[in-house]
This record gives structure tokens, sequence and C-alpha cells, in this order.
């Protein structure tokens, strides 16, 4: 296994589509295991296999429920419900987080690393998480949803000291608008 180099935005890939996958060999399989390394070493929730310069329509996801990590392959949703608003941030636009509106549950069906077929229903901040990974399949970026542009993320030493909030008892920051749009 090895990390992988997240590509920020600006870089020409995070816009292109991604390609099917046909073969479920051990590149495939490196791949999603590069992709697991790199997401935890970055403390994300997900990774699109377009953040790490593959255009394949992979992603990898840990569910915040069992802490069950699932690898998508030629994901596609199959139903949606609902909708939430809610905020969303990306590790190809580091600092930064926007406001988008999602559907509230889902049905993905998609194929695993050995190309076996499977359907889940996906509901909150999963079901977020889901359709933000398919979007980076399909060359979109968060920032083209955010109902009012992206906001920097302030530090937790800058909230404190602008009075905007405290770190969460996981000991990360709160999300605050900072003053400037990004």
């Amino acid at each position: 296994m090895a990390l992988r180099k997240i590509l920020l935005e600006g870089d020409s890939t995070l816009r292109k589509k991604s390609r099917e996958v046909t073969k479920f060999d051990t590149r495939t399989q490196e791949l999603i295991e590069d992709m697991f390394e790199t997401m935890r070493q970055e403390d994300g929730l997900g990774l699109a296999a377009p953040q790490v310069g593959i255009l394949k329509r992979v992603f990898v996801m840990e569910a915040m429920e069992d802490n069950e990590a699932t690898a998508f392959i030629n994901p596609i949703i199959i139903d949606e419900n609902g909708e939430q608003t809610g905020a969303e941030g990306c590790l190809s636009l580091p600092g930064l987080f926007g406001i988008v509106s999602r559907p509230e549950e889902i049905r993905v069906r998609a194929q695993d690393p050995s190309g076996e077929e499977f359907e889940k229903t996906y509901t909150g901040l999963e079901a977020r998480c889901v359709c933000h990974e398919i979007d980076h399949l399909n060359g979109i970026l968060y920032r083209d949803k955010a109902e009012d542009g992206l906001h920097k993320l302030e530090s937790e030493e800058e909230a404190s000291e602008n009075g905007n909030g405290d770190a969460s008892e996981e000991g990360k920051v709160e999300m605050k608008v900072a003053d400037s749009d990004a």
C-alpha cells in the first residue's frame, strides 16, 4: 500500500468524467487499498479515484455508523428520497466548505473489488458522502452545487481569537464562516 497525492482544484483531471472499470484485477485492488490509506491519512470520509489522478469509476468510503470500509466500483444511484441541506468539504479543496442540498436517502448499486454487484441504502451524512463522491466520478465538484459559494474554514486558533466557536468533543473545529469568501 502507498499514499497517493491528492489533486487540488485547478487540476483538469478533476473535471473529467471517469471510465467504467472492466477489469477487476490486482491493479484495481491496489488502487483501492492505496485510496483507503490516503483517505485515512487525510482524515477524509470518502475519496474518489479522480482525486488521486485515476479516471476510473471507483470511490471508497468509511461508513460513519459502523466504521464499515466500502469500495464502490461503477456506482449508480438507483433511488433517492427527501432532501437535506448541509455543509460539505473536500480533500481537493482544503480549508473550504459550502452548503449543498442532497437527497436525504439514496439507494446505490455498485460492484465490489471482486466484481460482485451489491445494493445498499444510505441516509444522512453517508448519503451525502456517496453523492459527493459520485459527483467526482462525473467531473463535478461540490463548488458547482454550493448554494452560497464556498467559505473559508477557520482554524481552532482563529475561531477562538474571533469568538466564533470552540472545538467539538472530537477535537475538530466546528464549521464557522470566516469573513472572506473563497
